[in-house]
């Protein structure tokens, strides 16, 4: 055989051993892109029960030009929970001065008490109009200021007024909060009417620095905090509104309606809230 042919035969071995390498490496970036995608870059998966977004007023409707410098929005990586707050300011309102009245809670807050930004993620008033409250956006898990101890992987609503015992909640406030409780849970898929595990933050809560509390997914400020907020009148309500936030959510009838202890089942597992510069400054 010449000596050619030999040296040909030869290389046959390397070169099929390169072709296979070739192919290997195609094969394998090709499964990358077209098989499944790792657990981590999988988009999140639409929940069962979700609710549709209530229409929301920007924060730049109301606030204007009144805006103060402030350090960029914090967030957590959902929200577990809803806590049910009142403003703690006069009822009788026309709704068409709500924007100005946002504004005054906004100057007093972040002026007087040295706040970063008006501590509640969303205000909702008398005629039930929806109002961006703190800044980073109302679809994002918003770290707000708002019950000490549970800021993180919460949202703060609250209702424009004051809402003691014997005073009247309107209807559309209700209907409101309920809407939009109903959505910002769904994003999650959190029952309205289930108990999750939440860890606080601060001792000045009303549990300590590092304990796990099993408490409502659509709770009064109370509920975390030492306060009379959000009045006993709107608490007595929050039955009512969790029930109608379920049933936005398209939710049947079941073990979780009256609030039952088997709501645990809905448990996203203990969420650690981590200390917080808000939580240092914000009171009842």
């Amino acid at each position: 055989m010449p000596r050619a042919a030999r040296v040909l035969l030869g290389c046959l071995p390397g070169l099929a051993a390169v072709v296979a390498l070739v192919l290997c490496s195609y094969g394998v970036e090709n499964a990358a892109e077209t098989g499944p995608r790792p657990a981590g870059h999988r988009p999140a998966a639409t929940p069962s029960y979700a609710a549709p977004r209530p229409p929301i007023v920007p924060r730049s409707r109301w606030l204007g030009d009144a805006a103060r410098k402030q350090p960029r929005p914090r967030y957590g990586d959902r929200v577990a929970a809803v806590f049910v707050h009142h403003t703690d300011s006069p009822n009788g309102y026309d709704c068409a001065d709500a924007p100005r009245i946002l504004r005054d809670l906004y100057t007093g807050q972040t002026g007087t008490r040295d706040w970063d930004d008006i501590g509640y993620n969303f205000v909702v008033d008398r005629c039930g109009t929806v109002y961006e409250g703190r800044a980073g956006g109302v679809e994002r898990a918003v770290t707000g200021a708002h019950t000490q101890g549970f800021n993180h992987r919460t949202t703060g609503i609250a209702a424009l007024g004051t809402f003691t015992a014997g005073m009247p909640v309107p209807r559309a406030m209700i209907h409101a909060i309920a809407a939009l409780s109903a959505w910002k849970l769904g994003l999650t898929g959190i029952d309205p009417r289930a108990r999750v595990r939440l860890v606080s933050s601060n001792g000045l809560s009303r549990y300590a620095a590092g304990t796990a509390a099993e408490l409502p997914a659509l709770a009064g400020h109370n509920d975390g905090y030492m306060t009379s907020c959000p009045g006993a009148a709107l608490h007595a309500r929050l039955p009512e509104i969790r029930q109608l936030a379920a049933r936005l959510q398209g939710r049947p009838a079941g073990p979780q309606e009256g609030h039952s202890r088997h709501a645990a089942s809905s448990d996203p597992g203990a969420l650690r809230s981590p200390p917080q510069a808000a939580d240092r400054r914000w009171g009842p």
